[in-house]
């Protein structure tokens, strides 16, 4: 009970200090508010960066392998040169994948083609994704359906004009509706549609169906020449479940090299790409702005404790016949050093609030205005909290202290 009463003693001197001194306690406050805020929104703006950029990287499948030209990680001797001699991944070294891997649930053969103006009547999309891709397609990515289908085998196999489309092409091709069973021309070819891909909207790394026309491999065939490096091609090899990706990508690898007659020794010359590649590049990257965000947001509240600092040495001396009473009255050292202590703490804490309500308001804003889904973490709540409490101790201890060690008939005397 002591305690209480002693905690709310000091939070009615805190009140009355703010009420007394509005302008002098609103100029330190706004160091503790500032300093609060910028912790807590920079550590919210990482792990909102983060949370979005990771799933783009998982839409990429964690236990997929990508059989590529080029790695997806450099570091600064990035050594271009040699990838660019390596060669492209082939047909002959998918149908190896395909019949001797034991450790992949689904395998498939993809390039992009281009990026087209793809027209229906008088509308017209720019800019359209136009993707070929083997059976399996469907199972080395995750995608939904709005409407319509997926290829069939034998649609596949015989490289059938039929293509699925992007919610974005169906919307702005169609604005009436019933993109399936409709016909487009594509690359000079009459295609029909047979599906429409549900709605992703763009995520941070840019990947998305939204404007993807996708076809058959077998068909593009008819058209273009899929080997080509010009297209991109890629092989992704998604592993069966319960098997790692270092599993997949060890046989992987021993494939390749085998189908490349590549002897013990030899370098690779081809690239195993994988989301833990990624993933590790963001932590690095992360963990050097948390870093960095976490040094400007507590040198801000330093300087707030400063700025509360120096209130608490006003308070101490504006309260000095106070406190002489009060020892006087037989109030020990230690209740004189808790009172101010207690009061230094809760400016701090009316300071670490004004900040977290800030940080809500921002947060509030830019949803509204980007959509974009902020990551306001509690954990970074609690610990922008917790530096207003360790800064409001700092601050209060020095002159909590002076005052606990004054001498009550000096301190009575004093004017």
């Amino acid at each position: 009970m002591i305690i209480l009463k002693l905690i709310r003693e000091s939070f009615l001197f805190a009140l009355d200090a703010l009420r007394q001194n509005k302008l002098r306690t609103f100029l330190s406050l706004t160091g503790v508010t500032i300093g609060i805020f910028t912790i807590i929104a920079v550590f919210s703006a990482v792990d909102t960066l983060k949370n979005n950029l990771q799933k783009s990287v998982n839409k990429l499948g964690s236990n997929s392998i990508y059989v590529q030209k080029w790695p997806w990680v450099g570091g600064n001797d990035f050594p271009w040169w040699k990838y660019m001699q390596w060669p492209d991944p082939k047909l002959r070294e998918f149908d190896a994948l395909q019949k001797r891997s034991q450790t992949a649930l689904a395998i498939s053969y993809e390039i992009n083609i281009d990026n087209r103006i793809v027209k229906y009547k008088s509308n017209t999309v720019e800019g359209a994704q136009i993707d070929a891709a083997s059976q399996d397609h469907d199972k080395t990515w995750n995608f939904d359906f709005e409407d319509g289908r997926y290829f069939t085998e034998l649609e596949s196999k015989s490289g059938s004009p039929v293509v699925v489309i992007g919610h974005d092409i169906a919307t702005d091709l169609f604005p009436d509706g019933g993109a399936v069973g409709k016909e487009l021309k594509i690359m000079g070819r009459k295609v029909n549609v047979i599906g429409v891909f549900k709605k992703e909207g763009k995520d941070m790394l840019g990947i998305s169906s939204d404007k993807e026309i996708l076809m058959p491999l077998n068909f593009a065939k008819n058209v273009i020449d899929v080997q080509s490096g010009n297209y991109g091609p890629q092989i992704v090899v998604r592993g069966k479940p319960g098997i790692s990706d270092v599993e997949v990508e060890s046989e992987v690898r021993g494939i390749m090299r085998s189908v490349r007659r590549l002897r013990p020794g030899v370098e690779d010359n081809f690239s195993l790409n994988k989301t833990t590649l990624l993933s590790n590049q963001l932590d690095i990257v992360f963990g050097i702005l948390n870093k960095v965000g976490g040094f400007i947001g507590i040198f801000s509240i330093l300087v707030g404790g400063f700025g509360i600092a120096n209130i608490m040495f006003v308070s101490v001396k504006e309260r000095t016949n106070i406190i002489g009473i009060q020892k006087s009255l037989g109030s020990k050292n230690y209740f004189i050093l808790l009172q101010f202590l207690i009061e230094s703490i809760v400016l701090c804490l009316m300071g670490g609030l004004i900040g977290l309500a800030m940080v809500y308001g921002a947060t509030a804003a830019v949803k509204a205005a980007t959509g974009l889904a902020v990551v306001l973490d509690i954990a970074n709540i609690i610990r922008g909290i917790s530096y207003s409490v360790i800064i409001g101790m700092l601050s209060g201890i020095i002159p909590a202290y002076f005052a606990a060690r004054l001498d009550p008939v000096e301190a009575i005397r004093s004017n």
